[in-house]
């Protein structure tokens, strides 16, 4: 037994932030099924390389556990699959611009119309509602990035501003809409009715920036980029030994005494300039200067096992290939493989939500286009 066993979703979205939305809701379950276009599909086909055997690797990344319908929505004959599958299902997902489906005749509103209990979400760049002038632009995660202040915020502060390496606005959405589809489930079991759920990229990454904004609220000084440094946390940064780069977290006085002691420099922790956190942060070049030349006189394996060993928090910055070797990652079942019918084994990232007793599952593999066309018409009574 699976969490959403029996949820039926309705998946018209593409690319990104829609489909690893739906993505989660398979793992959990869900019977997702995904239409797309039957010349091309989902745009995310398309993007590559790496390519395995023709199959886009973007697209199997976040795609898994779907089924796959090839259909025209500007058809009227495709129209009325989308109304029937829609009568049928729990979910409808999209993020197409606002105001696509209205003019396709395929409008949620229309759609909950003809199904009280079908839960819509809508992805989109800015929001269904606010200035309409903001809320009939496109999406597009980069874009985001820059006007959230977002890239203000990443990179060294003496070089431009940078985006971050992984599209954090879609995929921070595509989470929102998932939290707000189980909301709106729960909701419909005390009223029997579903509701919409409108999520925007530009509202999902603003709610990252905490207490970076918290800060520029009420401090009137807007946070600025500091590099792999804490605002407010020193040291709690990366740092350069003899042979590569770690990460150090002392997050309080009790962990800077005992860093100061696992490296040799008690003295350091005696220092009036670096006594206290605040004391610290108004004297952190100097801290680092003395941190920094004694961590040049060992490899970085060096510093983490005496940090650990001192149960401080620190480790080394690994490329994208070492952290999916990471052992407690495999333990966990994070980093995995699903057969695909033309590709073999494509690999995958796990679920990261572990349930104790109804846990979710990797059952089926990313569809190839169109390949469950033929059985979703005929549950439709379609030919």
């Amino acid at each position: 037994m699976k969490p959403l066993d029996g949820v039926r979703v309705l998946d018209l979205s593409r690319v990104l932030s829609g489909p690893f939305a739906t993505m989660h809701l398979a793992d959990m379950g869900a019977d997702v099924v995904k239409l797309e276009h039957p010349k091309g599909g989902d745009d995310a086909r398309a993007f590559g390389p790496p390519f395995i055997a023709g199959e886009s690797t973007y697209f199997m990344s976040v795609n898994r556990g779907k089924r796959s319908v090839a259909l025209d929505l500007k058809s009227e004959r495709g129209r009325e699959v989308v109304r029937a599958l829609a009568r049928v299902s729990d979910v409808c997902v999209e993020n197409f611009r606002p105001g696509t489906l209205e003019r396709l005749g395929l409008g949620l509103d229309g759609l909950r119309a003809e199904n009280p209990r079908l839960v819509t979400c809508s992805i989109t760049g800015y929001g269904q509602s606010g200035i309409r002038e903001f809320s009939a632009k496109p999406g597009y995660d980069l874009i985001i990035q820059g006007l959230c202040g977002v890239q203000s915020l990443t990179g060294d502060p003496a070089g431009p501003p940078m985006k971050t390496g992984v599209s954090i606005a879609d995929l921070a959405s595509g989470l929102y809409a998932v939290q707000g589809i189980l909301l709106a489930l729960l909701v419909r079991e005390k009223t029997g009715r579903g509701q919409h759920v409108d999520v925007s990229l530009q509202d999902a990454l603003t709610s990252l920036l905490t207490f970076q904004a918290a800060s520029t609220m009420t401090s009137g000084r807007t946070a600025t980029r500091a590099g792999n440094r804490h605002p407010s946390i020193v040291p709690y940064e990366t740092f350069r030994a003899a042979d590569g780069y770690f990460n150090l977290a002392a997050a309080n006085d009790g962990h800077f005494r005992k860093a100061c002691e696992a490296i040799g420099r008690p003295d350091l922790a005696r220092d009036v300039r670096f006594a206290t956190n605040p004391d610290r942060v108004a004297h952190r070049d100097a801290l680092f200067e003395e941190l920094q030349a004694a961590f040049m006189t060992a490899p970085v394996d060096s510093w983490v096992s005496k940090f650990e060993a001192a149960d401080i928090p620190a480790g080394r910055i690994n490329t994208v290939a070492e952290a999916l070797a990471h052992p407690q990652l495999r333990a966990r079942g994070m980093v995995t493989t699903v057969k695909h019918p033309v590709t073999g084994d494509v690999p995958q990232i796990g679920i990261p939500v572990k349930l104790a007793e109804t846990p979710g599952a990797l059952d089926r593999p990313p569809p190839r286009l169109g390949e469950h066309t033929a059985e979703i018409l005929a549950m439709l009574g379609i030919s």
